[in-house]
């Protein structure tokens, strides 16, 4: 796929954020209702996505794709915290920054904008296969992530319990065991994981409607840690990956979800455990406007 025709999906995604950022500002979205739909989103809409698209594979991966996959799965965690390690100690900054630097790094928005991506550029099978790929993502995001934002560690097995990551261990189960989902069920699936989607979109172009632009422009350090973020490490897997002989699908899918801007989800988790909330909402703004750009970069070196 080439630069334009990323470029033009990224458009269409980015004008739904777009609505939801006038949304925002007309005050239909906002503060509790955020919040509501967030959950919403996470406990509900997201399971029934991963669920209808592994209904809407005709042909299931065998055992021995699937293993590459979370092998892949590996590589993809391993680089991401080695950029951590690094990264933000040459970036400097106060401990709760660095921590936000570190979070940036190693968490992705491989939700809200990356399963409408991958979908729309490889289609049902990209988005399993990057169900298979981002499914260590909750587990780090909410114990690893607190850790590196407040320096306190806050995690519960519970938190291993989260509907999208029983899901995710579902469909992987039943995609090794090569057991098709009831064409009813994925179909009940479908019609509420359909809803995804759009609503993430939504509720990311809210999230973003109360940071200021200014600031963060001027800033070189928001520069630097976009560009490694945006452009140094999906470079350095594709590359990996391409070395190691991956799957064409499989390495774009991993590149195109290297690509994302931060978790959208950190501004929330610094609230929660006292982190850099300003520093945060700055990166989660900065590498958001600027991936317009950098995945149809990204993804058309590699796919």
């Amino acid at each position: 796929m080439n630069f334009m025709d990323t470029f033009n999906e990224m458009v269409v995604i980015l004008f739904a954020v777009g609505i939801g950022y006038l949304a925002h500002r007309l005050g239909y979205l906002g503060g509790e209702i955020n919040q509501k739909l967030s959950k919403l989103i996470l406990n509900i809409t997201t399971p029934a996505l991963i669920l209808s698209s592994m209904a809407n594979e005709e042909n299931l991966p065998s055992v021995g794709e699937g293993l590459s996959i979370l092998f892949v799965a590996v590589v993809f965690y391993a680089m991401e915290f080695v950029f951590a390690l690094i990264v933000p100690k040459l970036v400097g900054g106060t401990p709760k920054e660095i921590g936000v630097w570190r979070f940036l790094l190693c968490f992705p928005n491989v939700g809200f904008i990356g399963y409408p991506l991958v979908e729309a550029i490889f289609g049902h099978t990209g988005l399993f296969y990057a169900v298979i790929l981002v499914m260590p993502f909750n587990l780090l995001n909410y114990s690893l992530g607190p850790l590196m934002l407040s320096g306190k560690i806050r995690f519960h097995w519970k938190q291993l319990l989260s509907p999208c990551i029983l899901m995710a261990l579902l469909t992987l189960i039943l995609t090794l065991a090569g057991i098709h989902v009831p064409p009813m069920i994925g179909a009940m699936a479908e019609i509420v994981g359909d809803v995804n989607i759009p609503l993430s979109l939504l509720v990311l172009g809210s999230m973003l409607a109360g940071m200021s632009a200014r600031k963060v422009l001027t800033s070189v350090r928001m520069w630097i840690l976009s560009a490694v973020r945006l452009l140094a490490m999906p470079a350095a897997l594709g590359v990996v990956l391409h070395l190691m002989g991956t799957d064409p699908l499989v390495l774009g899918v991993a590149v195109a979800q290297m690509a994302m801007p931060v978790a959208v989800n950190g501004t929330m988790l610094c609230l929660e455990f006292d982190g850099d909330v300003e520093a945060m909402a700055q990166v989660t703004f900065m590498t958001t406007v600027l991936s317009i750009v950098t995945i149809p970069l990204a993804v058309s070196l590699f796919v």
